[in-house]
């Protein structure tokens, strides 16, 4: 970008940091900029998916469901893509065959010690040969992978964000929790999902890749600030902007998460009108009908966390603050302060996702 604007916008373009890069999503076109090996820039673009999608797709709530679902599989595919550009995939294959070197070796050395004699290596094959069944075998392996990370993750999620949380808050309310505390039950079980995840966060910002991923997380977000703010995209510019943004995928989790607590709150009456004395009086039942309860909600709890964040990034005032004040906060944790190589990429991504006729641009 050559051009400085003179105001300030809001714009619809949104962005995802990866391993050694940042992945953009513009209305019309998406990008990611990845550093390889060997310190260069490798820029991939592509049209962005979901834009024709049907109207009653687009409708408040639905569209906050079906978003969720897009940015979720495209930032999942470029995670896996940035890892393969970046060398990561690279140098876990090396570390697996020196592992194995390693073992192969301890068990030579074993079997010299008993006088057995090892069979000899096999010879390395042309590895050009096989170099389409070895892609074919890669690209499956991949999808395999995907599929079991996608299932454990669920498992995972549901048990640590659902099950728990709804199993502490009845012990610690007691047996008469359903019936004499359902605020209260909604409110603790809230608040422990809200610490899980801050302390999840703040775990995984320990590891130095994650905390170099959070380093393109703020690179990102200075470059979106950048841009609304009418500046040319130059590394001193961005530099410049603040790193926490109240569109942030991670300020969504956490509202979704409160917007939940509010919808557990009424579930809970509800269950305390409808169910038989019987399921209610038993801890057991109830936390099973909780939970399914609220994993039938959890479109719902989407589409509001997604339409309160549209707002908080639309406008700015007392309310959007408040909306915005929890996820900000986390920011704190998931967004840290970038390099200059990390804004250079961000620029990158940035620069090929703006569209010509200002559709981006968000009416305010």
């Amino acid at each position: 970008m050559k051009k400085e604007k003179s105001c300030s916008i809001k714009t619809s373009i949104g962005g995802q940091a990866l391993m050694e890069g940042i992945m953009m999503r513009g209305p019309k076109r998406s990008a990611m900029a990845v550093r390889n090996p060997e310190g260069e820039m490798v820029i991939e673009e592509w049209d962005t998916k979901g834009v024709n999608r049907a109207k009653i797709f687009r409708l408040p709530i639905i569209r906050g469901v079906f978003g969720f679902a897009d940015s979720m599989i495209s930032g999942y595919k470029c995670l896996m893509r940035s890892a393969e550009i970046s060398g990561l995939e690279a140098l876990e294959e090396e570390e697996r065959k020196a592992k194995a070197a390693k073992k192969a070796e301890k068990a030579a050395k074993r079997a010299a010690k008993k006088g057995i004699e090892l069979p000899a290596e096999p010879e390395v094959k042309d590895e050009s040969a096989e170099e389409t069944d070895g892609k074919k075998k890669s690209s499956a392996m991949t999808n395999i992978i995907m599929a079991v990370s996608l299932v454990f993750s669920l498992i995972l999620v549901v048990g640590l964000f659902i099950f728990l949380p709804n199993f502490v808050g009845t012990l610690i309310l007691g047996k008469n929790a359903a019936t004499q505390h359902p605020i209260w039950l909604s409110v603790i079980s809230g608040f422990i999902k809200v610490f899980l995840l801050v302390a999840y966060m703040a775990l995984v910002s320990l590891m130095k890749d994650i905390r170099r991923t959070f380093m393109y997380h703020g690179a990102e977000h200075k470059t979106i600030f950048c841009y609304e703010q009418g500046l040319e995209l130059t590394v001193e510019n961005v530099r410049n902007q603040k790193r926490f943004h109240p569109r942030c995928g991670t300020s969504f989790l956490i509202l979704m998460m409160l917007v939940g607590m509010v919808v557990m709150i009424a579930v809970s009456y509800a269950l305390k009108v409808f169910l038989p004395s019987e399921i209610i009086n038993n801890r057991y039942y109830y936390l099973l009908i909780r939970c399914a309860c609220t994993l039938v909600l959890v479109p719902l709890m989407m589409g509001i966390g997604y339409e309160l964040i549209k707002v908080a990034g639309k406008h700015d005032n007392v309310v959007t603050r408040i909306i915005s004040a929890p996820g900000m906060w986390l920011q704190h944790i998931t967004t840290l302060e970038p390099d200059d190589d990390m804004i250079e990429c961000a620029i990158a991504a940035m620069e090929k996702v703006i569209p010509d006729d200002g559709s981006d641009k968000i009416a305010q």
